[in-house]
């Protein structure tokens, strides 16, 4: 198949345009660095020429809630149009469990900007809504960062190693719309301090964290709200077996 993958260039990206060339798919990298941008449509009709599929793995700013909507918004409607007028069979979006139990989150309003949008749109269509990453925790903690010191909130999380996501949107790309998906969860849950701590550890980084809800995600996201639900599709690798990846990476 000839898959294009938005936000080809970024970590999930990067990841399913490999799997799908290991596969033997003809993929097309979207990206703004490769002269593709969905914010103007600069490119898109070219890129998308040919394409039987897409999986959008693209990012936004999160910082405000309004910037989020019009960024995820703007970049969707782009690249739904640019779809049909190539005649794409299968949009596959990457989504994030629990988006629509908690409100006040910048970015995860513009996700479900972007899940709507693609539910309406007239492109066959499968969301994906997928977990944390397993390098999340060491990446919150990094915001906050300072003289060694890291505000971090104590979320409860079922995260999933990179890879495995990638090979989900390959798999689904490569089949037949499927609507919503079930969530996609890695194996077991976390604490995301401990899973800080323990990626510093893995890292040789010493860092003081310090448990709070007062920072960007705050106790609506307490409890099993970002917890898959029930049916969910379970990756195989845990978190201890990525940190010991990590770990033999350094």
């Amino acid at each position: 198949m000839r898959i294009a993958v938005a936000g080809a260039t970024g970590n999930i990206g990067a990841l399913t345009v490999a799997v799908l060339e290991r596969e033997g798919h003809e993929v097309v990298r979207v990206s703004r660095s490769l002269g593709v941008d969905l914010l103007t449509g600069d490119g898109l009709d070219d890129a998308l020429a040919g394409v039987d599929a897409v999986i959008d793995a693209t990012n936004g700013p999160a910082s405000d809630e309004a910037e989020a909507v019009a960024y995820f918004g703007t970049a969707t409607r782009n690249l739904l149009a640019a779809e049909e007028r190539a005649g794409v069979r299968h949009h596959v979006l990457l989504s994030i469990v629990g988006i629509h139990k908690v409100n006040g989150n910048a970015h995860y309003a513009g996700k479900r900007e972007q899940e709507r949008l693609v539910a309406e749109g007239r492109v066959p269509w499968t969301i994906v809504p997928v977990t944390q990453f397993h390098d999340f925790a060491a990446m919150v903690a990094s915001w906050t960062e300072q003289d060694g010191v890291a505000a971090i909130a104590p979320l409860l999380v079922q995260p999933i190693a990179p890879a495995d996501v990638a090979g989900v949107l390959a798999g689904i790309a490569t089949g037949e719309p499927r609507g919503r998906y079930a969530d996609v969860a890695g194996p077991e849950p976390q604490d995301l301090v401990d899973m800080a701590r323990r990626t510093h550890r893995a890292l040789g980084r010493e860092v003081k964290l310090v448990p709070t809800w007062s920072g960007l995600f705050g106790e609506a996201m307490a409890g099993n709200v970002l917890l898959p639900g029930e049916g969910a599709h379970i990756a195989p690798t845990t978190f201890d077996e990525w940190l010991a990846a990590q770990h033999q990476d350094r």
